[in-house]
């Protein structure tokens, strides 16, 4: 598997990648996965058995490329090429034309719903085996430039460790931390990088200043970093709703799940998620959530059976979800929210990549 983030990755893919990587290590006829990442930001976690991590091309390019095939000339027996990222595609291609195994694509969100501007990427899409997406939003947007057969497209939907969440009380440390106490919260979790300005934070400020008059002592707590941070500071100020906001800054993964406990609601009306792992947590938390109609993160809350969708484009239809959501009881992990579990995720993996190795090894075949 050649990756851009897993173990010691941060952000959604890294974890998704985690828990694909766990997943297919536990089947029982996998005897070796050789996972190469392009990045590592922190430590890595405990590996599980039968994953060989290497990270000896983490300082370049062609530091990267030189790890990808030293592992091939090293062990060139390998049953099946992952593609973790559509932009690591040359690599693996090449790889595929020299170990002659099927060839199968990650696809997340908005990095696939059209073609890249490398022309060599997009040609080289039409030639994988099968593709995994996270969302049917996102196969649905992939296929429509990629014109790959749908019956080589599997849906991979995240997973949620419940256990690692749960509803519990608020945190005094961090209502201390972000004086909150009184409060009521509106939160939002995302990266703030200024090309990610579709997570819908400006259409939440936007309605403050509205809702602020309805109910004074709301708080909106936006957790995380980047480099769109500053803009959505002066934003807030401009809106003279800044004596509002909170924006924490990045957290420790540790604190995630007390940062969601301090929140009423949870909201995030994008218009560019694949799917919104965060949703999953906060809902795992007792949160009530807020997601889109308009992109993959519908996917994530069952197309309303979980959480209220709202569309991003209509601020009155956003404010009124809000105060619906801060009538509902707190602390309650929605029913059906097991349709995300690992055991799920883990036997979903096992079969679609069953079937891929199928697939991939009749085409070769032929």
């Amino acid at each position: 598997m050649l990756t851009t983030e897993a173990f010691g990755g941060y952000g959604g893919i890294a974890l998704y990648n985690r828990d694909l990587l766990t997943a297919l290590s536990n089947h029982p006829d996998c005897s070796e996965i050789v996972a190469i990442p392009r990045l590592m930001r922190n430590s890595p976690e405990p590996l599980p058995p039968r994953i060989t991590y290497i990270t000896a091309g983490l300082n370049g390019k062609l530091s990267y490329i030189y790890s990808v095939w030293k592992a091939v000339h090293n062990n060139p027996r390998f049953e099946l090429i992952i593609c973790g990222h559509i932009n690591l595609l040359p690599v693996a291609h090449l790889l595929r034309r020299k170990i002659r195994a099927p060839l199968v694509l990650m696809v997340y969100g908005i990095e696939a719903w059209k073609p890249t501007k490398k022309p060599w990427i997009n040609h080289i899409v039409k030639k994988v085996d099968a593709f995994v997406s996270i969302s049917e939003y996102t196969k649905k947007h992939f296929l429509a430039w990629s014109k790959l057969s749908s019956d080589n497209g599997f849906l991979l939907p995240n997973a949620i460790h419940v256990s690692q969440y749960g509803a519990g009380h608020k945190s005094k440390q961090l209502i201390d931390r972000y004086r909150l106490s009184g409060k009521i919260v509106l939160m939002t979790l995302a990266r703030l990088d200024d090309s990610e300005q579709y997570k819908g934070i400006d259409e939440i400020l936007e309605i403050l200043p509205n809702l602020i008059q309805e109910i004074p002592d709301i708080t909106y707590l936006v957790v995380g970093d980047g480099t769109d941070r500053q803009r959505l500071q002066e934003k807030a100020e401009a809106l003279g709703v800044d004596r509002h906001v909170v924006f924490t800054g990045r957290i420790l993964d540790s604190e995630k799940a007390d940062h969601y406990r301090v929140a009423d609601v949870f909201a995030m009306p994008g218009r560019g998620e694949g799917f919104g792992f965060v949703f999953l947590e906060a809902m795992a938390c007792g949160i009530p959530v807020i997601a889109s109609k308009v992109d993959g993160s519908r996917e994530a809350v069952r197309d309303g059976r979980l959480g209220i969708m709202v569309d991003p484009s209509n601020p009155a239809e956003i404010k009124l979800a809000i105060q619906n959501a801060l009538m509902q009881p707190k602390q309650v992990v929605p029913e059906g929210l097991d349709y995300f579990s690992f055991k799920n995720f883990e036997q979903r993996s096992c079969d679609i990549f069953r079937k891929i190795l199928f697939l991939g090894q009749e085409k070769l075949a032929h």
